[in-house]
């Protein structure tokens, strides 16, 4: 009696675990209509009507309810960003896929993060095959993403605790920057650590207000063009700097 009640609460188990699954596969689903009506809207400011497909293949994947506290769970696929502790957030999962369309990644790119947070963006951004270095100051929140990304196997990315306003200057130069928390200005350094052709998205504006999204790019000759994309609201960026 005892190994049929064990093997029916297994069978009940893998059940629920099934459905839960394809309850997830269709919130992604209906999030990534999300933002493809999220891009239209913006159209005019982005200067496209689509994002790099692979992004999009990418993000209808992931799968985000692991990157958010248990509580989060049932919003984890809602088009807007939550929170993760700490004062800090998950950010908006359109957001999160406009910046990384506009960093071009490829695959073996070296791409720096800086605020790790709860590490999608860098998830996001190894799934689509590139190295990723990410920073995070505050310390458990970094501790959570590292071991979030051991146990879902992400070999290609590499945390660091510290102020990302310094870059990573041992793992320099890398092919794009990618900034998820508001700077009062462009960092120098992170300039200095970005290749030549190199790209950087990065939110630039006082905290809690609204900033613009800026798309940097390092000329060939070292020259910079900047670009604005769109307002953006994220939380500021901190450090001793």
């Amino acid at each position: 009696m005892y190994r049929q009640i064990k093997l029916f609460s297994m069978t009940l188990l893998i059940l629920c675990s099934c459905v839960q699954a394809e309850e997830y596969t269709a919130r992604r689903q209906q999030m990534i209509r999300e933002i493809e009506a999220d891009v239209l809207d913006t159209a005019a400011y982005i200067d496209k009507r689509a994002l790099n497909p692979k992004v999009m293949e990418v993000m209808a994947q992931l799968p985000r309810h692991r990157f958010v506290p248990q509580k989060q769970q049932p919003y984890a696929y809602e088009n807007r960003p939550l929170g993760i502790g700490h004062g800090q957030t998950i950010s908006q999962p359109y957001i999160v896929a406009l910046m990384s369309d506009l960093l071009h990644p490829d695959p073996g790119h070296r791409i720096l993060e800086l605020g790790t947070g709860s590490g999608y963006q860098a998830a996001v951004l190894a799934q689509m095959g590139a190295q990723v270095y990410t920073i995070e100051i505050i310390e458990p929140l970094g501790k959570q993403a590292a071991d979030r990304f051991a146990e879902l196997g992400y070999g290609n990315i590499s945390t660091r605790i510290g102020d990302g306003y310094y870059g990573w200057e041992s793992q320099a130069p890398f092919d794009s920057i990618v900034v998820t928390a508001a700077a009062s200005h462009v960092p120098p350094p992170l300039i200095d650590q970005l290749k030549p052709g190199g790209r950087m998205v990065i939110p630039v504006g006082g905290g809690f207000q609204v900033q613009q999204l800026m798309l940097i790019e390092k000329q060939e000759d070292g020259g910079i063009k900047t670009r604005q994309i769109l307002p953006v609201r994220f939380v500021p960026l901190t450090g001793s700097h």
